[in-house]
């Protein structure tokens, strides 16, 4: 009797189900894509939680139960490596889905046993597919796609911030990311990031636009996910604001899954345990080392700001914020730090967004003004 093959879900986290989708669909897998995250996902995330558990775990739970409710029948998560809550979801969220009487299997690719064997061997499990070299192919075409999408997530942040009718350059990067979820070999992979790229540069602009340049670093889920930021990076194109995620899939691919020897030059891991020595001597979990030497090297490139989102609860996290005053010493750079719960009022947050823009448009007025005076006292 032919084995049926599981149906399988993940979490969204940003764009990254688009990679999981055409990776499991590659190799011939049954893929449930859970609904885009809303307030009913995180209605059921928060209400089968246990109360002091972080934000990104409440709309992962989220995820996986509209998932099962969808027809999937296998949830898939990934625990990596690290001093992190992380660790801890998978048994967490088994007894959730248990006491819930969802009866789907939860699937972890445990990177703390390894890498490349837990990924084919998930793959195996999960598609059916045992030919070593079609899961191979599968797999580079995959991870070259998170380098392509955190690309175009570059350019689009670019015309957003510039746009003339606002919301123009979402329509077209949304549309665009469905020409990327449709390609499985890496010649029609190319052909599609140029069509994208030169599809999102057809958005009519404002070159002459005062602009600001903005990091946004913090907890990787939070930086990621849109629904879970409240739609940071749009509110602040809206604001003449060009984003630059500090954190991606495809700079924690480099630290933590490609072979040191395939990667060129310092990987974000290795810049931040350089930087960050002078506050922070030791990993303590989360992204709390990378957030830190984010803001220095924001600091040093000159970048307008930078904002530092974090779910609440989150202990490493709290404190690289509490580093952040001893840092403000040495960094000049304008510092937010945003920590977001179910919660968070939106009209709150907006307020601050505003406020934090004006303080950056100000200080970059000051800056020109200074430079101009030097420069004619020099002169």
């Amino acid at each position: 009797m032919k084995k049926n093959k599981p149906k399988v879900a993940f979490p969204h986290v940003g764009t990254m189900y688009i990679v999981w989708e055409s990776l499991l669909r590659a190799l011939g897998g049954e893929v449930v894509v859970p609904p885009y995250s809303s307030k009913k996902t995180l209605s059921l995330g928060t209400k089968y939680s246990p109360e002091a558990m972080c934000l990104p775990y409440k709309l992962i739970l989220g995820n996986f139960i509209e998932a099962i409710e969808h027809g999937a029948d296998t949830v898939v998560m990934i625990s990596s490596p690290g001093i992190c809550r992380l660790g801890e979801y998978g048994k967490t969220m088994q007894n959730a889905l248990k006491d819930l009487n969802l009866n789907a299997r939860y699937y972890d690719f445990d990177l703390y046993k390894g890498k490349f064997k837990i990924m084919y061997d998930g793959l195996v499990e999960l598609t059916g597919v045992r030919n070593p070299f079609r899961i191979i192919h599968s797999l580079i075409v995959g991870i070259s796609k998170v380098f392509v999408l955190d690309k175009l997530e570059t350019v689009f942040s670019y015309y957003r911030a510039r746009e003339i009718n606002h919301g123009d350059a979402e329509k077209t990067f949304k549309r665009m990311l469905r020409k990327i979820e449709n390609v499985f070999t890496i010649k029609e992979l190319k052909n599609a990031e140029k069509e994208a790229v030169s599809e999102i540069k057809k958005v009519q602009i404002d070159q002459n636009k005062e602009i600001l340049n903005v990091d946004i670093t913090g907890e990787i889920f939070m930086v990621l996910d849109p629904f879970s930021n409240q739609f940071i990076e749009r509110e602040l194109g809206k604001l003449g604001v060009q984003t630059r995620r500090t954190l991606t899939i495809s700079s924690w691919l480099k630290d933590a899954i490609i072979p040191k020897i395939f990667v060129k030059g310092e990987t974000h891991l290795q810049r931040s345990m350089r930087l960050a020595k002078r506050y922070l001597t030791r990993d303590i979990g989360g992204d709390s080392i990378e957030a830190i030497s984010d803001i220095i090297n924001a600091n040093d490139k000159g970048t307008d700001g930078i904002i530092h989102i974090s779910p609440f609860t989150c202990m490493p996290e709290i404190m690289s914020q509490n580093i952040f005053p001893t840092m403000r010493q040495d960094c000049k750079i304008p510092i937010l730090p945003l920590i977001m719960d179910e919660q968070t009022g939106r009209a709150g947050y907006i307020t601050r967004l505003e406020a934090f823009v004006d303080l950056m448009k100000r200080r970059k007025r000051m800056l020109a003004d200074k430079k101009i005076i030097q420069e004619q006292i020099n002169a």
